[in-house]
């Protein structure tokens, strides 16, 4: 692969820290970049994401889909545009929404099943 294949990220999380920045591979799918930000979480924060259900990763407005990859969503967000400049991504976490009357977790529910907070 050569250098136009990876693309410098960073992740930016809510309370302003970063993870990062990291080069990956333009053929790396959104579920396994989710799941080098679990690995990678700092240790000193709290609420720490256990699975990618519970991440959305954010760029240029749009929230990536977890089966595509980044130079699948590149090509409708403008991500890593000008070589050599670290594209940001935001990190949102979304905490699993559990069904009380089963005490099972619910995450694949419809998204108009859901409010406006569960959404991001």
């Amino acid at each position: 692969m050569g250098d136009e294949d990876w693309i410098e990220l960073k992740f930016r999380l809510a309370d302003g820290t970063d993870i990062g920045p990291s080069k990956y591979s333009q053929f790396m799918t959104v579920a396994s970049l989710k799941e080098k930000i679990i690995a990678q979480w700092p240790k000193d924060k709290e609420n720490a994401p256990k699975m990618i259900t519970e991440v959305k990763l954010i760029n240029g407005g749009k929230i990536l889909e977890n089966n595509r990859t980044i130079s699948e969503a590149r090509s409708s967000v403008s991500i890593g545009e000008i070589p050599g400049i670290v594209t940001t991504m935001h990190v949102v976490l979304r905490p699993p929404i559990f069904d009380k009357k089963n005490e099972k977790l619910q995450n694949d529910l419809p998204v108009k099943n859901r409010c406006v907070c569960c959404i991001l």
